[in-house]
């Protein structure tokens, strides 16, 4: 997981997009996009995912370049199908998404990059408040719904992690878990509850929190958290292996790395606690992808873009990676219900936000929950 870096955490502007998450049974969530005015899109109704268009014309040029924020473990297969379907080259430069797009941008015009696949909504919103990404084709992001869209059009998502509190039921009873993350300060939960304060998905979670609740009321969280001697780890699947383990009782993470554990041992002692449906503890990240707007290859670009949702690349997302596939009609993986769409909440904007995810860090310093 990539972390973010504190240069573009003082740079980063509107256009930013995280939606909170919606449970039933087991996990359902609804995103929602926007323009600038901060207002929610209307959802319209999504087509199927892409189907593979036959290989476009050569480009001049070097082969298509992608930087990547997603580990190359994740994307790796996923650009050799890409290669294989439509006999494009592709080269690839994983990285953190906020170092990414601050190469991006440094480079400016003569960035090498065709193509951004951020794991980080922040580094995406980043390079849309400057300029850097071309608008895609409506055809592009149809095959999602609207909420998985920016709302201008420079970026469509791929993929969805939702926010979940993975805990050992040999340590925890599911009666003690708490319907909100925000319940997490109660003493009852001292030193039992994991956080990665470092790690993106956690840093975006935490700048959500902001624009629900207002800093005093997020700081005054963390702060909960720091004097319940959260233990420290480096990144989601470290906590979850440590509750696994047994070394600590739960931990705020992403669903899929439990979901990837119980894949290569179903015994393993680990659930998924989902929090209620309006909590912002259920917080769904959406993956996007981008075409840069100085790229010299927009054809192959495009290509790779609706590679990515295909049925082909988004069932990947649900069987290998486990996380939500967003292309319409592509199932979840085994155990997670649909997304629902109709449940959306309000867009998180993260322009609102004074000092955007800068003052996300500085809250999490000034807690102290970090050891």
């Amino acid at each position: 997981m990539d972390t973010s870096s504190s240069t573009l955490l003082r740079r980063a502007g509107r256009g930013i997009w995280l939606v909170a998450a919606v449970t039933a049974l087991s996990l359902v969530a609804a995103a929602c996009g926007s323009d600038d005015d901060g207002a929610p899109v209307s959802s319209r109704a999504p087509a199927s995912p892409v189907e593979p268009a036959p290989p476009p014309p050569p480009e001049p040029g070097d082969p298509l370049t992608i930087y990547s924020g997603r580990s190359e473990d994740l994307i790796s297969p996923l650009v050799e199908m890409f290669e294989e379907t439509t006999e494009i080259e592709a080269d690839v430069r994983y990285g953190s998404s906020a170092d990414l797009a601050l190469l991006i941008e440094a480079e400016g015009d003569a960035t090498p990059a065709d193509v951004f696949i951020s794991q980080s909504p922040g580094a995406m919103g980043y390079l849309a408040t400057q300029g850097r990404l071309r608008v895609l084709p409506s055809g592009v992001l149809d095959a999602v719904d609207s909420a998985y869209a920016a709302g201008d059009g420079t970026w469509v998502g791929f993929s969805g992690r939702q926010r979940v509190l993975v805990y050992n039921p040999n340590l925890v009873d599911p009666a003690d878990l708490p319907d909100s993350v925000l319940d997490l300060t109660d003493l009852a939960y001292d030193g039992r509850v994991a956080v990665a304060p470092a790690n993106s998905s956690f840093q975006d979670f935490i700048t959500a929190m902001r624009f629900e609740s207002g800093d005093d009321a997020t700081l005054s969280w963390l702060e909960g958290m720091a004097a319940n001697n959260a233990p420290n780890y480096p990144k989601n699947s470290a906590i979850v292996d440590a509750v696994l383990r047994g070394e600590v009782d739960m931990g705020l993470v992403n669903h899929y790395y439990l979901l990837r554990f119980l894949a290569e041992d179903p015994d393993a002692p680990g659930v998924n606690h989902s929090f209620a449906f309006d909590d912002i503890g259920a917080l769904l990240i959406v993956t996007t992808g981008a075409i840069l707007d100085a790229s010299d290859q927009p054809t192959a670009a495009q290509a790779f873009i609706e590679f990515m949702l295909t049925r082909q690349a988004q069932e990947f997302y649900a069987s290998e990676t486990r996380e939500y596939p967003l292309a319409a009609g592509v199932q979840p993986p085994e155990g997670l219900a649909p997304l629902n769409v109709a449940d959306v909440m309000d867009t998180i904007d993260f322009d609102v936000l004074g000092g955007g995810l800068a003052r996300t860090q500085e809250l999490i310093d000034q807690s102290g929950i970090v050891r």
